[in-house]
């Protein structure tokens, strides 16, 4: 394994507003980077014309199951036409089992193709680029799947990651029948076009769902080789068996499953996850919705009974972490079980997107406690500085750009603390002005997490290019005697891009009853 990149440069946000990118003098060279005029924007009618797909399978009916079940088929078919083997039912693979060390870039939600996901680039390239490989996680591409965008929001952005790209879908991905993903990924042909979606219900619905559904966008094989261009060296070339499969990654199995629409796994799919999940390797399960978010427990079902963390906690399967995307921010919950065995639950979903509150997150304490206690949890951005973010969002939206509405960063983190009732995480002021007082109490209760029902609501309202952009990715290294798992920062600010901000990292050993235990390392104080 490569040595960890050194992280003592540049302070994390935890030790100062500088390492939060607060006050950036010189905005880095990765918003450049984005294509002109690339700007994502919800306000416009097309994105929200595309993503109808996720309104109309919450209300009349989710045909995602049986389409994935029909992609799976269609693999078999695809490789028997070719000449060749099926892929395994295990859908493992193997290519990295026999090293003894590994090590993994893990980008979630990446896919806007604005200068959101090309501030994280730089930063990607300064501390992963001698990783084995790397992990999309959830919502690869924004608005709506389809090979067209591609181009930009994957192939382009990561045209000189040396390494091959993996994926697991998100909702997003799910919009056109995942037909866009499957091509990217999986080698189907890109004139394919998706499944036949079957309906269910009232012959009205049915109808309802005939006509309004989105079905794949027209591409052709000459569209598709125009966009792999970017990534066409022989080392970058991967494939998966599937939307759903596991990667041997030296002693570690990662084990990347496909949540659809609405957050839940086919029948078929939980058989795979036990039996891919037997033995005593460790294993990080990666997941397009997070299992722990927001001091809360989030459901998982499996279809025909039973919930993914009741295959995550049992000790039969050796899980040490878990990780998913969805939520834009970084968040970490060690869940102490009953046992005594701690697993790593991880929010990974700032690697692109519009930002996630994290200053709505409440004191763990009081939501998860004793399983896990708040001088425990991590997040970022700081539960201080997303109040700052967000105020100077709420002001120009709301408050006319007066500056009524703003909040400073030293001044939210000295709120936030109070709210929370923890001690502040970094240096701040003694006094708080009456003016931040009152902005705090307008602000604080105001939609900003931006999920369902307002998910495109806040996504457009709350969608900002302005440094510090609080991105984030992880790099993951496993080997036999240790998994160090790293949270990096992207802020937009080119001192970053030369000086990375590390602002977490966690490592875990084998301890003397063979069990991981887990110690964290976290840069800066250790109150979140």
């Amino acid at each position: 394994m490569a040595q960890l990149p050194d992280a003592d440069v540049t302070e994390p946000s935890r030790r100062s507003t500088r390492g939060a990118g607060w006050g950036c003098h010189t905005p880095g060279v990765g918003a450049q980077l984005a294509p002109r005029d690339s700007r994502f924007s919800w306000l416009r009618l097309g994105p929200l014309i595309a993503s109808r797909n996720d309104v109309l399978a919450r209300r009349f009916g989710d045909p995602t199951d049986e389409q994935r079940r029909e992609w799976l088929r269609r693999l078999d078919d695809y490789a028997r036409a070719g000449g060749q083997s099926a892929p395994p039912r295990d859908r493992l693979i193997t290519r990295y089992a026999d090293r003894e060390r590994v090590s993994l870039a893990l980008l979630g939600d990446p896919g806007e193709g604005d200068a959101s996901q090309y501030v994280v680039v730089p930063v990607l390239e300064q501390v992963a680029h001698d990783t084995d490989f790397a992990v999309l996680c959830s919502d690869v591409v924004y608005p709506a799947g389809g090979i067209g965008a591609y181009a930009d929001r994957f192939y382009r952005p990561y045209a000189d990651y040396p390494a091959p790209i993996y994926a697991l879908p998100g909702n997003h991905d799910w919009y056109d029948g995942l037909a866009g993903f499957m091509t990217a990924f999986c080698d189907a042909p890109p004139d394919a076009g998706d499944p036949e979606p079957a309906f269910t219900g009232s012959w009205w619905k049915r109808m309802l769902l005939k006509l309004l559904w989105r079905r794949a966008p027209a591409a052709t094989a000459e569209d598709v080789a125009d966009m792999r261009w970017y990534r066409d060296a022989e080392s970058q070339q991967g494939g998966q068996p599937g939307p759903y499969c596991a990667i041997d990654a030296g002693p570690v199995r990662l084990v990347l499953i496909d949540t659809g629409i609405d957050g839940h796994i086919d029948r078929e799919q939980g058989e795979w996850l036990r039996e891919v999940s037997a033995g005593d390797r460790p294993k990080i399960l990666l997941t397009g919705r997070p299992l722990y978010s927001y001091a809360a427990l989030q459901a998982c079902p499996v279809e025909g009974g039973g919930d993914v963390n009741e295959i995550v906690t049992d000790p039969a399967f050796n899980y040490v972490a878990c990780i998913g995307g969805d939520d834009h921010n970084y968040q970490r919950y060690p869940v102490r079980q009953r046992d005594g065995r701690v697993i790593q639950y991880l929010v990974a979903g700032g690697s692109g997107a519009y930002l996630s509150a994290t200053h709505q997150i409440p004191n763990v304490d009081e939501h998860l406690a004793p399983a896990v206690h708040e001088e425990d949890f991590r997040c970022y951005p700081l539960r201080g500085d997303s109040l700052a973010h967000f105020s100077r969002r709420y002001d120009k939206l709301l408050g006319f750009g007066l500056g009524r509405l703003v909040i400073s960063p030293e001044e939210a983190t000295t709120i936030m603390a109070e709210r929370v009732g923890i001690a502040p995480p970094r240096a701040s002021p003694g006094a708080v002005s009456e003016r931040a007082r009152r902005a705090a109490a307008r602000i604080y209760p105001l939609p900003a997490r931006g999920s369902a029902p307002a998910h495109n609501l806040m996504s457009l309202l709350f969608d900002s290019n302005a440094v510090p952009q609080f991105k984030s990715f992880l790099r993951l290294d496993l080997a036999a005697d240790e998994i160090v798992i790293s949270c990096w920062a992207a802020t937009g600010c080119r001192e970053h891009e030369l000086d990375p901000v590390l602002e977490d990292r966690l490592r875990a050993v084998p301890g003397a009853d063979g069990r991981w235990e887990w110690h964290s390392e976290t840069p800066g104080r250790p109150v979140p």
